[in-house]
């Protein structure tokens, strides 16, 4: 197998994280909005969670990214 289609198939997997931190981001969005729908009281306490949730899932979004990047143009 030629070394540019392995780092090109190694980069569509490394893809499939962000993938994963799309429904990661939908799961915490939805649960937090569930949750303040039934309790409006708690919602402030908890949006700071919500955003270092996000903050954290967006991150390994962007670092499955960055891995696919290094594979497509380091080789």
């Amino acid at each position: 197998m030629d070394p540019q289609a392995a780092a090109f198939i190694g980069a569509g997997i490394a893809c499939l994280g962000m993938g994963g931190a799309g429904i990661g981001l939908g799961t915490i969005f939805g649960n937090y909005l569930a949750g303040a729908l039934r309790n409006p009281s708690a919602a402030d306490g908890q949006f700071g969670r919500l955003i270092f949730g996000f903050a954290v899932t967006e991150a390994l979004g962007i670092f499955s990214l960055l891995i696919a990047l290094l594979l497509i143009f380091a080789v």
